[in-house]
């Protein structure tokens, strides 16, 4: 079965064919990896797989996760999340005028939004999941000079 492996078409079936096949004339996972050019740990997969499950290794399997990742945000929280982000920090007691991740990931904290803290980049992932690309805020830097909004204007036409 192995050895007509290698005659399959389907790249999957054999490259995994050839990876059982170097194991068995002792070659090392380094040594097949690079005949092979993927990972030392690609082949060690390959095998254990193999010695635990036999011939199975060789049916792809679904590339669908087998567990969905946990969001922190169920979709009433998203609800709230979207109202949240069109809010100014300082209605919540900040002193900056523009939402960072993690200040949002506090605020919805604070708020009862979550009910653990979670980080900034969660954050981040659930407004990617909702569409909503983000974008971090310029800060744009003011002169004290009196005079630098005519300089500014004739600086620039």
């Amino acid at each position: 079965m192995i050895n007509a492996g290698r005659r399959a078409t389907d790249a999957f079936t054999l490259r995994r064919c050839q990876i059982l096949l170097a194991s068995a004339c002792h070659q090392t996972a380094g040594a097949i990896a690079k005949q092979l050019q993927c990972s030392d740990q690609a082949v060690r997969n390959v095998i254990h797989t193999f010695n635990r499950e036999g011939l199975a290794v060789l049916q792809a399997g679904s590339s669908i996760p087998k567990r969905l990742p946990h969001t922190a945000f169920p979709p009433a929280a998203q609800e709230q999340l979207r109202v949240l982000i069109r809010r100014s920090p300082r209605v919540f007691g900040k002193q900056q005028s523009q939402w960072s991740l993690d200040l949002l990931a506090e605020v919805c904290f604070t708020q009862g939004i979550t009910t653990r803290q979670v980080s900034g980049e969660a954050v981040r992932a659930t407004l990617a999941r909702m569409g909503i690309v983000w974008k971090r805020a310029k800060q744009w830097i003011r002169s004290p000079d009196p005079a630098y909004t005519p300089k500014k204007s004739d600086a620039t036409g």
